[in-house]
């Protein structure tokens, strides 16, 4: 189960991590799987992404999705 802070919609896997921590369960677009981490990346999904992020890791298809976009190469 992930966590949302309900001040400024952060979201981490620990509740610890965030000022006002609130539960949520996010969904995979990709896979369909429920209730997965916040840094999950399913087969289908890593075969798409195309940019990651230097700040927290996290990756996507498009720059405009992450905050610190960096290419995949």
């Amino acid at each position: 189960m992930a966590h949302t802070c309900q001040n400024c919609g952060a979201v981490a896997d620990d509740p610890g991590h965030l000022c006002n921590p609130a539960d949520v369960h996010l969904h995979c677009e990709y896979c369909g799987a429920h209730d997965v981490s916040v840094n999950h990346v399913c087969k289908g999904k890593l075969a798409a992404m195309n940019f990651s992020c230097s700040t927290c890791g996290r990756v996507a298809e498009q720059k405009d999705q992450l905050c610190n976009p960096s290419e995949i190469t």
